[in-house]
């Protein structure tokens, strides 16, 4: 007989929490500890459902590392309990943390799935439902009492992406989401369709989670643009405490080949600085060294990010710097898919 699923919902802020009082106009904090009575339809999906709320739900803008922590501990805390997770956080940031989350939590073995919305839970014409729905339906989904997703997913608008491989690329559609890189894990239509052949699975079923909550966020972004200065660049060596640098180059890996520019990336790694090289298209792949413009790069010990996203390398780099790694392992891990986050 199959066992009637745990799921925990975790709500931290967001649009999907909130409800217009209709007599104000004002928008108010949606009462999670209530959804079942609220959301009716909750009672067809054959699981038990508890609710998680922060004591003070944030904006997604204000999402930091410290309240990583607070989620990837939320879970970590009940992760005997439950046999599936919901996250719900504002879909600004989602990709940054839900990738975050997806290093915190090594040896997963269940769903951790965050959704969102576009339109408050309350809204005439709300995303929120459909999105809440399925992602609890999709986390409380067993075959052989073994949840079928055991990794960190963002479900929005009828997909299920694995959560390290995506993007926001609209603030107005309901299709907020893209994974330019990697097929969706599931979509949903009539029936949920599982593209079994590309979910993670653990390799020991007897291994532990393992909750890395050490992170580093003395980081930083450098997008390159046509026309990019000298005292710009310069500017990166008077950050205090700098340790590793995302470098958001043109095309497969391509940056300036001025003098002036490699000499400057070339001091910040004999300085120890890590820089990790990752493409400003939203779809394709760094290839370091496969134009002349990047070989350099190469050469200087730039880390090649392969097809990983902007959000992702900034949790991945916040991760491995907290894991006080030499400065060959972090290279080597950096270059490695350890979440699905790269293809090898």
């Amino acid at each position: 007989m199959t066992k009637k699923p745990k799921i925990l919902i975790v709500y931290t802020g967001g649009t999907i929490g909130m409800v217009k009082d209709y007599k104000t106009g004002a928008l108010r904090a949606f009462d999670f500890s209530q959804i079942s009575n609220k959301i009716p339809e909750l009672q067809q999906l054959h699981c038990d459902i508890k609710t998680i709320s922060f004591d003070e739900p944030i904006d997604s803008s204000n999402m930091n590392v410290n309240y990583y922590v607070s989620i990837a501990e939320i879970i970590a805390d009940n992760y005997s309990i439950f046999d599936g997770f919901v996250v719900l956080t504002g879909s600004d940031t989602m990709s940054y943390t839900s990738s975050a989350i997806s290093f915190m939590l090594e040896n997963l073995q269940k769903p951790v799935i965050f959704t969102g919305s576009q339109l408050p839970i309350g809204d005439l014409r709300t995303d929120a439902k459909e999105n809440l729905i399925t992602s609890i339906q999709i986390a409380s989904t067993l075959e052989n009492n073994e949840p079928v997703i055991q990794e960190v997913g963002l479900y929005f608008e009828y997909k299920l992406y694995r959560a390290n491989r995506t993007t926001k690329i609209s603030a107005e559609q309901f299709e907020a989401f893209a994974s330019m890189n990697y097929p969706p894990l599931v979509e949903s239509g009539v029936h949920l369709n599982f593209n079994y052949p590309i979910l993670l699975r653990s390799k020991n079923k007897e291994e532990k989670l393992i909750f890395r909550k050490k992170l580093d966020n003395n980081i930083a972004i450098l997008k390159l643009f046509p026309g990019i200065t000298k005292k710009v660049v310069e500017s990166y060596k008077h950050i205090d405490g700098l340790k590793g640098i995302v470098l958001e180059t043109y095309g497969s890996g391509n940056a300036p080949t001025q003098k002036w520019f490699l000499n400057l990336l070339e001091e910040f790694v004999n300085n120890g600085i890590y820089i990790v090289n990752v493409t400003q298209c939203e779809g394709g792949s760094v290839i370091l060294g496969h134009y002349e413009t990047s070989s350099d790069l190469k050469r200087i010990g730039v880390i090649d990010g392969k097809d990983i996203t902007t959000e992702t390398a900034v949790a991945k780099m916040m991760y491995l710097l907290g894991e006080n790694l030499t400065k060959d392992q972090f290279k080597e891990y950096f270059e490695l898919p350890l979440r699905g986050e790269i293809n090898k």
